[in-house]
């Protein structure tokens, strides 16, 4: 396929930003509107402030003009003054009630009234639509000053104060965007980090390391890549040296059906020969169809879609079953094979045909290493709620360290070629799949009460009938 075509069949995902733009401009929205809020609460809190020191200022005002001896003599003397450029008026109470000056008509009776009684006034008045504040104290002796200011006034103080927040929001605003962009680079960094190394990996790159720094989520994202790097690198190994070992089990007999067939081809094999070499062909021949049949056994295991026939199963008659197969088979072997089971029947919710294949895969694995007249036992039981199936022999056994990679393709086989008798080196694989689809689990035990090794399966869902 070319590139041209290689480029059109390619998925077009959707464009998405980077997490670490993302950060940033979510930093600078929430510090916005924070800034928005900060804002809105700080104009009513300014324009509050400036209410309360405009005020406070014409009401000290008020009562140092209400000190005057002659109060009503400031209508002549500062009525004008007063009235300069911030808008201040001035009106007086005389001490029998009347009220004179440009501040008079701010002042209401009740007002009035109160100044008079000797208690001083605060309040809000409208004049010809514009709105004021008042405030009025009374005089030492007798009526009171009465002074008048626009609220526009309070207006401008309070946009000034507006104004000089201005500066520190922006700062703050500023701020958040760089707090944001450090923090995006800090956590970004390592995960762009930690990406490109999966993508290394994904590549086939092997003794990599995840990114060490950044946030503790990223660390362990990190350690987790480090791991997987090591995993992968063991299952690889494990694979080529599986492959090599597959290649060499089928070149062996192919070599073997090779050289006869050269033979007869080239009419060098006598006549009386050929009934020999007819069964040492067979031999062989039946030894690559086992080991073609192993792998595709456990290639299907592998499979998502394998299927299993779940039901209602008598587990003390499938042993039986197996048990007239194999004691023949020990037989001939001079293996002394013995069936332990229960008088009663163990019932469990499983496939029989899949736990009949796990039993003749231990069985056969163990008549392989069994001596003559050693014993093999095939033993059931149930066992708190699980069946329990045992497959032991009187054979070698298994050091620990066997029995912990019993269940891994070829490696026992590897280790042992040489030493005693091995098959496919896929056996055991394939019972420990089985098991597994079924639910249940499998064991190695290395010396089990005959001398030598134990394979213990448990099922769930056991019951004694």
């Amino acid at each position: 396929m070319n590139k041209a075509v290689r480029h059109r069949l390619r998925p077009r995902w959707p464009v998405r930003g980077s997490l670490a733009g993302a950060i940033v401009l979510l930093a600078t929205l929430v510090a916005a509107l924070a800034v928005m809020l900060t804002g809105l609460v700080s104009g009513e809190t300014a324009h509050a402030n400036a209410e309360a020191q405009e005020r406070d200022r014409l009401a000290r005002q008020a009562a140092v003009l209400s000190r005057v001896p002659a109060p009503p003599s400031l209508l002549r003397e500062d009525e004008q003054r007063l009235a300069g450029s911030n808008g201040v008026r001035l009106a007086v109470v005389a001490p029998d009630g009347r009220v004179a000056g440009p501040a008079a008509p701010a002042l209401t009776d009740a007002d009035r009234d109160r100044l008079l009684s000797g208690r001083p006034v605060s309040a809000t008045a409208t004049l010809d639509g514009k709105n004021f504040m008042v405030e009025a104290h009374p005089a030492h002796g007798g009526g009171a000053v009465v002074l008048i200011q626009p609220m526009t006034d309070v207006g401008r103080a309070a946009s000034r104060m507006q104004r000089s927040l201005l500066l520190p929001m922006g700062t703050g605003l500023v701020g958040a965007a760089l707090a944001g962009a450090f923090l995006a680079r800090r956590i970004a960094r390592p995960l762009a980090s930690a990406a490109a190394v999966a993508h290394r990996l994904a590549a086939g790159e092997r003794g990599l390391h995840g990114p060490a720094g950044g946030p503790a989520e990223a660390v362990e994202l990190g350690s987790s890549l480090t791991v997987l790097d090591q995993a992968l690198t063991r299952s690889e190994n494990r694979q080529r040296e599986f492959l090599l070992s597959v290649s060499h089990e089928i070149r062996t007999p192919l070599t073997v059906v090779k050289g006869y067939a050269e033979a007869l081809d080239d009419g060098v094999v006598p006549a009386g020969e050929l009934p020999a070499v007819g069964r040492t062909l067979l031999t062989e021949t039946r030894r690559l169809d086992g080991f073609v049949s192993d792998l595709l056994r456990l290639a299907r295991l592998e499979a998502d879609d394998f299927h299993l026939a779940i039901r209602r199963t008598d587990l003390g008659a499938l042993v039986e079953e197996a048990a007239e197969t194999w004691s023949r088979l020990c037989a001939r072997h001079h293996v002394d094979f013995r069936l332990e089971r229960p008088n009663s029947p163990v019932l469990a919710d499983t496939d029989g045909f899949r736990v009949r294949q796990i039993a003749d895969g231990l069985l056969e694995n163990a008549l392989r290493v069994t001596p003559e007249g050693s014993p093999l036992v095939l033993a059931l039981r149930a066992e708190g709620g699980h069946a329990v199936i045992q497959v032991r022999d009187g054979g070698p056994g298994l050091s620990d360290d066997d029995a912990a990679v019993a269940f891994e393709r070829g490696v026992l086989r590897d280790r042992y070629r040489d030493i005693r008798p091995v098959g496919s080196g896929l056996g055991l694989a394939i019972a420990h799949r089985l098991t597994t689809r079924l639910g249940g689990t499998i064991t190695a035990g290395g010396q089990g009460p005959e001398g030598g090794a134990c394979f213990t399966v448990r099922l769930p869902g056991s019951a004694v009938g």
